[in-house]
């Protein structure tokens, strides 16, 4: 059997070809950045889409383009990665860290309520391995509190919250095209946006803050988030093939799950009447029962051949992000218990059944079933 990847591609001829093309025509143009811009907005039913060279980009461009600024509070979920509490940082913003539920692992509507302040401005809700958070909740409590809310979908590309693709959400939602993720630019994000006035804004961000009107005229200093024509090709070309993609990834997720079926105590991404799991990766949860921590079972199936990674880390555990004082073990319970259970699974469209049935086989083995 060959070795098992974590993660991988899935790249065809009409990837190769259409990268092709670029390298031969698309040197001095942005044909398919803003091909690939206009179709993907369309698909998530978003009047506009801004590429950007990845999906923290495209994070930072929107609270640029919301005036989120030094003192502003900004409430992020305690378990995501660091991308998405990270631009707040570059604003000087502070992030908050709020609580998130056992089922859906997402944003816990009560604990954020409590965590909002005078200073809060926004609160950005996170589609963690797809999974959907009650959109309808932060939407409600968001209008109540007047703040802006943002969908980090990076993980949840053909996820749907009552038929709602998952990017839609917010005055604005990014995705990600990391080399693990669903859809491939190897880096690349994009920012989907509806207001008229916000995605003017970000435009002009995006690009040094320069003059549409008078050539390499610079009105404002500000980072460039320009992407390529190179990666915008692939990406394209991948998001011809979305569907495809998407049903390869539930395919593998469902595999694990009617394998390890008849184990109890086992939670795996979730999928309910309203929400339509993408499901970018399967991650799964350890009950109390299996008495089996993230280490230990990353320690054991690494022992086996089989790799695994960690759930997120709590926010507020990490180095980076003590200092700020803003969640604990004590106020988020919920994140430090279910990310001490947590861990990923090999998601590479290269899984074979073979290499699958090894991996549960493997985690029987960890668990004595």
């Amino acid at each position: 059997m060959e070795p098992i990847l974590m993660a991988g591609p899935w790249i065809t001829e009409a990837e190769r070809n259409t990268v092709s093309d670029m390298m031969l025509n698309g040197w001095n143009n942005y044909e398919y950045v803003e091909r690939f811009e206009k179709e993907f907005a369309l698909w998530h039913n978003r009047k506009y889409a801004l590429m950007t060279p990845c999906c923290t980009h495209a994070i930072h461009l929107i609270l640029l383009s919301l005036g989120i600024k030094e003192g502003d509070e900004v409430i992020v979920p305690e378990c995501t990665w660091t991308a998405t509490a990270a631009p707040v940082t570059y604003q000087k913003a502070i992030p908050v860290f709020a609580d998130i539920n056992h089922e859906d692992w997402c944003l816990n509507l009560d604990s954020v309520e409590k965590k909002i302040t005078a200073k809060t401005r926004a609160i950005i809700a996170v589609d963690l391995f797809g999974n959907m958070p009650d959109m309808d909740g932060l939407t409600k409590l968001a209008e109540k509190h007047n703040l802006y809310l943002i969908e980090d979908a990076a993980e949840a590309l053909g996820s749907k919250y009552k038929g709602i693709r998952a990017g839609k959400f917010g005055i604005a939602g990014v995705h990600s095209f990391h080399r693990t993720k669903t859809l491939t630019t190897g880096e690349g994000g994009m920012l989907l946006i509806d207001d008229d006035k916000v995605f003017e804004r970000a435009k002009f961000l995006r690009d040094h803050g320069r003059s549409n009107t008078i050539p390499y005229y610079t009105l404002e200093a500000t980072p460039k988030y320009m992407p390529t024509n190179l990666l915008a090709s692939l990406g394209y070309a991948q998001f011809l093939r979305i569907e495809e993609l998407i049903a390869r990834k539930r395919a593998l997720f469902h595999a694990y799950k009617e394998q390890l079926a008849d184990i109890d105590d086992l939670t795996f991404n979730m999928e309910t009447d309203e929400v339509f799991n993408g499901v970018w990766a399967t991650s799964l949860i350890f009950g109390k029962s299996h008495n089996m921590t993230k280490p230990e079972a990353i320690k054991k199936l690494a022992e086996l051949n089989i790799p695994s990674r960690p759930f997120f880390y709590p926010l507020s555990y990490l180095p980076a992000y003590k200092h700020y004082n803003s969640g604990s073990a004590e106020t988020n319970g919920n994140a430090y218990d279910i990310s001490n259970r947590g861990i990923t699974l090999a998601c590479s469209y290269g899984l074979t059944d073979e290499q699958i049935t090894f991996i549960c086989k493997g985690i029987r083995n960890i668990l004595n079933k």
